[in-house]
């Protein structure tokens, strides 16, 4: 079983990249973020041409979650357990189009698009940091629930973990995405149960290349996107690939599919 995530920064946009890519991937689940769409808006003729349904959650232009599968979608649900929502002053909070699970061949996946967090002491980096401890928490109580679940959170984390994941940590100082909460947070997950399947296998390398300043001819990119395991989906990984050439070419979103290949 062949499964990926991947940001692809508006789907009506970039229909023709996603589906050229899939008609060559041999994936089985395509967990996608930021498709920036209502269902109805969804391009879903195109993947349904290469044999795949696409099942979604998208409320508006902003965020979306989505996975395009060969395999059945089972137990689908959208958002998780007292998944915090967000508001500007003066509005009643909303929930955003940010999580989706479903179930597939007995494998728990969840597209996640996790808040960007804008700036250190803005409004939406308390945001993020709420949305990740409920995660973490929702994702805690699936495993006491069902210990054995194979299971994968997949998204845009919007943080780099490691100071390698950047280009240059030096240039992140009073940034987002590697400040001291958000590292807390993202290493809660370890604390449950989940590790990033990938690195073991794929140490370095970026996810996420900004289209400003020549940053991806340069290699200024982040590694942001994850797929992170329970104990055991992890023993089930038998390849991983971060797919930098999709990076390349015509009208490229700026992140790239991040894939974990499962033995049966």
């Amino acid at each position: 079983m062949r499964i990926a995530t991947w940001n692809v920064n508006s789907i009506r946009t970039r229909v023709g990249r996603v589906t050229d890519y899939l008609s060559r991937a041999n994936l089985d689940v395509l967990a996608m973020q930021e498709i920036k769409c209502k269902p109805e808006q969804f391009p879903v003729a195109e993947f349904e041409a290469l044999g795949y349904e696409v099942t979604l959650h998208g409320l508006n232009q902003w965020n979306g979650v989505a996975f395009a599968h060969r395999i059945p979608a089972e137990d689908v649900e959208i958002g998780f357990a007292e998944m915090p929502a967000f508001g500007k002053p003066g509005k009643e909070p909303e929930l955003e189009a940010r999580a989706i699970g479903a179930t597939f061949n007995g494998v728990r996946l969840w597209s996640l698009y996790i808040p960007n967090g804008r700036e250190l002491g803005d409004p939406h980096y308390d945001y993020k940091l709420e949305w990740l401890d409920r995660l973490a928490a929702a994702s805690a109580e699936w495993l006491e629930h069902e210990p054995g679940l194979p299971l994968a959170l997949m998204g845009d984390f919007n943080i780099a973990p490691l100071d390698e994941d950047v280009w240059d940590i030096a240039d992140f100082a009073g940034s987002t995405h590697v400040s001291a909460p958000e590292r807390e947070a993202f290493e809660v997950f370890e604390q449950i149960g989940l590790t990033d399947v990938v690195r073991p296998r794929v140490p370095t390398g970026y996810t996420y290349w900004d289209y400003q300043q020549l940053r991806f001819p340069r290699n200024e990119g982040m590694r942001i996107d994850f797929i992170l395991g329970s104990e055991a989906l992890a023993e089930r990984v038998v390849a991983a690939e971060i797919v930098r050439d999709e990076r390349k070419g015509e009208g490229p979103s700026d992140h790239v599919p991040v894939v974990v290949e499962l033995a049966d």
